[in-house]
């Protein structure tokens, strides 16, 4: 299942690298989510997405919106991954059941066992405003999330 420009965001509760439990429905009304998912922890091109991330954190998570990172990693891989690189923003676990949430944003690469980079910003009201796909191999390019945040 593809979800696409006005569909209702699938939802879904995920602990972060801090265990914590981080809800989709949480941000609605208040905030839109910019929700970016990538393959693995502890890899090039994810690490340079997210370090890119970081250094410009304040065009995706702030008063209007808020990043959210997801992979299929555990939580615990996420801590000592976040650790290490200093990353401030949430990391969710897509760990078990796996790769549920990538699999109902149709993302996920049943032959590989992670997600492929896709992208997407729901609005306050919970719904899709934009996407974007891309195979693991291709990093993403940050500018065009923040015309798409632009443009709500």
């Amino acid at each position: 299942m593809t979800v696409d420009v006005g569909d209702p965001a699938p939802d879904f509760q995920l602990r972060d690298q801090n265990n914590q439990e981080v809800a989709l429905a949480s941000y609605r009304t208040r905030k839109a989510v910019l929700l970016v998912f990538y393959p693995l922890a502890f890899t090039g091109t994810c690490q340079g997405e997210l370090t890119a991330v970081q250094q410009q954190l304040a065009d995706f998570e702030n008063e209007k919106v808020q990043i959210l990172t997801v992979s299929v990693d555990s939580p615990y891989a996420h801590k000592v991954w976040s650790d290490r690189e200093s990353y401030t923003f949430p990391l969710l676990s897509d760990f078990w059941p796996h790769g549920e949430v990538a699999r109902s944003y149709g993302v996920l690469n049943e032959s590989k066992g992670y997600a492929n980079r896709g992208t997407f910003l729901i609005d306050q009201d919970g719904t899709i405003a934009f996407t974007e796909h891309h195979p693991s191999s291709r990093p993403r390019d940050l500018s065009v999330w923040r015309a798409a945040i632009a443009a709500l």
